[in-house]
């Protein structure tokens, strides 16, 4: 019987022996699990860079070999002409809705709304210019 109490108690003590990481060890696998994961993250970056590069790569070896002459850039409306289009669009529909003559009404009101239309454009272009 005292062989098996004795058996039993060192059994006990066996058992209960702390098996838990230490602080150390769980500090460097926090460590370690971040370098893996920055890693992973630099493969990510690098195989994009590299993408790039090879798409720039590939973009200058481009060769034009029959070059025409360079269009000239487009100008841009100013402010009074798009005034213009759009007042007279406006005004021709208001027009016709309005007159009992829709034909007429679409006529006078188109040229009333261009010529509100080119006036408040150019007021607009007048403050751009300004600032």
């Amino acid at each position: 019987m005292k062989k098996i109490s004795i058996l039993l108690v060192a059994l006990a003590f066996v058992s209960c022996k702390n098996t838990d990481k230490s602080d150390a060890d769980i500090a460097k696998e926090a460590i370690i699990d971040s370098l893996k994961i920055e890693f992973a993250k630099q493969r990510v970056i690098d195989s994009m860079n590299n993408v790039r590069i090879m798409q720039q790569t590939e973009q200058k070896e481009v060769v034009i070999v029959n070059q025409t002459a360079a269009t000239p850039a487009k100008k841009k409306w100013s402010g009074a002409a798009k005034g213009a289009v759009i007042g007279a669009g406006v005004g021709a529909v208001t027009g016709a809705v309005v007159s009992k003559k829709k034909g007429e009404g679409a006529i006078i009101g188109g040229l009333a709304g261009a010529g509100v239309g080119a006036g408040t454009g150019a007021i607009i272009d007048g403050k751009k210019k300004k600032e």
